[in-house]
């Protein structure tokens, strides 16, 4: 049984390997779980799954082999029926389970698999068919104690097997980020050292140095760990990155939470010679780019973040700045930028599926090496190993 249910987790895209099969494996030979559904669901998530951006993946996948999908049965499942039974005695209350002892859970499961190869099609109401409502043992927002519910949000909530309940719809990969899920992804990034004065306990250094003092008190302080990274954010600003405030205001949040050194600066379109900070004053208090390129060492990772949608020139020509006549063309400031900060990254919030079609953004993409990323659980996930590396 367990074998299907491996590939199903393959199907899904899930990246289950053998050594984690063969360890959930062992886990249920040890008996290390009750015989439950929900104690395997969990067994199997934290052997099988190594990123909760996988856990709606492997939602879908453990409904598809163990529940079916959209009211679908799945006669191929072989769930045990000990397992769903001793669920079910915990679940229901005394009355509903003497009412299911007259009819037997395994005669239910039967008589399931039975119905939904007579009906053929969708049923309300009645005793018999699997449908909405009514009180056949079978179906959604029904009355029947011994029910089975499939699909839908259920009624009376008094089905034995509810079949679908997705938890983790926004940990999907493919999702775009709340600034919950950029803090998590942003942690991939993270690199923490003990600096600055002695301030917390060493608990293994005191216990050791306890021990060799003869039992007696002698207390070990550290300094605290801290997250080392320095990053250099430059966010671009106006025009059509005004589409992407909600998201880019995440983004930042997350990052000036998760990175206690980093600065940042704003730009329109594309870098030039002058940067700000304040989008009110941006002509009164400018910063000169060869100021901040000066001023931070070269182990600061650098993010750009912007859709990269703007006229060519405004990338390739000099003058091409739509705000005043720059000396220099954008590309010459990105060159520079790229060189004095060799992690660098470009996030961008448009979708990835729209960048093929805007000319500006693959000219970026050159400039960049291709290190530019979407905005998205998954592409953020792969800007930050790439700062890494």
């Amino acid at each position: 049984m367990l074998i299907d249910f491996f590939f199903t987790l393959k199907e899904a895209k899930i990246p289950v390997s053998i050594k984690e099969f063969l360890t959930l494996l062992e886990a249920m030979e040890k008996n290390v779980i009750d015989t439950s559904l929900d104690d395997f669901y969990y067994l199997a998530r934290l052997t099988l799954v190594k990123d909760e951006a996988h856990f709606d993946k492997f939602d879908r996948a453990f409904a598809q082999y163990f529940k079916g999908v959209n009211g679908a049965f799945d006669t191929n499942a072989g769930i045990p029926l000990d397992w769903l039974l001793q669920r079910m005695k915990r679940e229901l209350t005394p009355e509903q389970i003497a009412a299911l002892e007259k009819f037997g859970y395994d005669k239910l499961m039967d008589r399931l698999n039975e119905l939904l190869k007579e009906q053929k099609e969708r049923h309300e109401g009645g005793s018999k068919w699997i449908g909405t409502g009514g009180t056949s043992p079978f179906g959604n927002g029904g009355t029947n104690p011994e029910g089975v519910r499939i699909g839908g949000k259920g009624g009376n909530r008094t089905a034995v097997k509810v079949w679908e309940q997705r938890a983790y719809k926004d940990y999907d990969g493919d999702r775009e980020l709340g600034t919950r899920n950029i803090k998590v992804a942003l942690r991939r990034l993270r690199k923490f050292a003990r600096e600055g004065h002695e301030e917390e306990l060493a608990l293994d250094q005191t216990i050791r140095a306890t021990a060799n003092n003869a039992g007696f008190l002698d207390i070990k302080m550290q300094p605290e760990r801290k997250n080392n990274i320095k990053v250099l954010m430059l966010l671009d600003v106006g025009g059509t990155m005004d589409d992407h405030i909600e998201r880019t205001e995440e983004l930042f949040s997350a990052s000036k939470t998760e990175f206690k050194n980093m600065e940042f600066f704003y730009f329109h379109n594309c870098v030039y010679d002058y940067l700000w900070k304040n989008n009110r004053r941006r002509n009164a208090e400018r910063f000169s780019t060869w100021d901040v390129l000066r001023k931070y060492t070269p182990d600061t990772k650098l993010i750009f973040v912007g859709d990269a949608t703007m006229s060519p020139y405004e990338i390739l020509q000099p003058g091409g700045s739509v705000e005043y006549n720059n000396e220099e063309a954008g590309a010459e400031w990105i060159a520079r930028f790229t060189n004095a900060f060799p992690k660098f990254i470009w996030l961008n919030p448009e979708p990835e599926g729209l960048w093929q079609y805007r000319q500006s953004v693959n000219i970026i993409r050159q400039l960049m090496n291709n290190r530019m990323f979407p905005i998205t659980i998954e592409g953020l996930e792969r800007a930050m190993r790439t700062l890494s590396k």
